[in-house]
């Protein structure tokens, strides 16, 4: 079994996912819950992932991860 504790070729990933969410919550630190879902939602149209998001929003696919994120499960119509 491989020793948990060290990183593979020299790259620590659970170090780099700790960093980038440090620096996520730096950037929202003091935003409302709307003005995050704005900002996260804005990052997602312009990141490297756009082209995804869009396919996502023509789908349909993006409102039913939203309810999702509101709490609550999607209806079979829904899924």
């Amino acid at each position: 079994m491989p020793n948990r504790d060290k990183t593979t070729h020299g790259f620590d990933s659970v170090g780099y996912k700790h960093q980038v969410q440090k620096s996520a919550f730096k950037r929202i630190e003091g935003l409302t819950p709307r003005e995050e879902i704005l900002y996260f939602d804005r990052r997602a149209r312009e990141g490297p992932f756009s082209e995804l998001w869009q396919r996502l929003e023509r789908s349909g696919q993006k409102a039913r991860l939203k309810g999702r994120l509101k709490g609550r499960s999607p209806s079979r119509a829904e899924r």
